[in-house]
């Protein structure tokens, strides 16, 4: 934490001007160190940030409270959006980085979803590992073609098939491009999380460079 911010969190500098800066966002639990790695293996040479959830649950870090498993406050889910939102510009300009893109597991992605709709203009676009809905009435987003990659586990005992596709659905219909892919696996990242995330960033970065 810093003067400027009211997160705990880790930023390294990228050393590839090709490579989108990643905002990672942890898991309930985690903390600003747990996906350094993963950031670096999916996009190499980005730089990376990596704030610390602000919302204790029995001692763990998360980014927003919950009522029971699968049930949010969606309150504190736009109050903490919102927060999420700020700290993001605030990194901005600090460190001279572009709108980053979402880098998020189960909570972590959660949240990152949850910006996407309540500040379309905070992320470039988003990896969301094992997401579920943030937000059963969100606002009107305009993502305008924002990348949107989910990996979902179809083994997975948190988040079920079809909330998963709600999200997908609903990201659709606010413009965001979605890629939603069902792995034959449960909750936890994988290999194929970090191939498939890796193969997707290098895609979209071509993509944009082209456009």
């Amino acid at each position: 934490m810093t003067a400027k911010s009211p997160f705990i969190y880790r930023f390294e500098a990228g050393n590839r001007a090709d490579a989108p800066p990643l905002l990672l966002l942890h898991g309930t639990g985690g903390d600003e160190n747990d996906l350094l790695q993963l950031g670096a293996m999916i996009s190499p040479g980005s730089p990376l940030l990596a704030p610390r959830g602000r919302v204790l649950e029995n001692g763990m870090p998360r980014f927003f409270r919950r009522l029971a498993e699968g049930v949010f406050d969606e309150e504190d889910v736009r109050h903490r959006a919102l927060e999420l939102a700020e700290f993001v510009r605030g990194a901005r300009s600090r460190y001279g980085i572009d709108a980053p893109l979402a880098v998020g597991y189960s909570n972590g992605a959660n949240i990152a979803a949850a910006l996407m709709l309540m500040d379309p203009h905070a992320l470039s676009g988003a990896l969301l590992f094992r997401t579920m809905v943030p937000l059963t009435d969100p606002p009107d987003a305009q993502l305008d073609g924002k990348p949107v990659l989910m990996l979902s586990g179809r083994q997975d005992p948190i988040v079920p098939a079809d909330n998963a596709a709600a999200l997908a659905a609903m990201l659709s219909a606010a413009g965001a491009k979605v890629d939603h892919r069902i792995l034959p696996i449960g909750h936890q990242l994988s290999q194929a999380d970090i191939a498939l995330g890796r193969t997707w960033i290098a895609e979209t970065r071509n993509q944009a460079t082209v456009s």
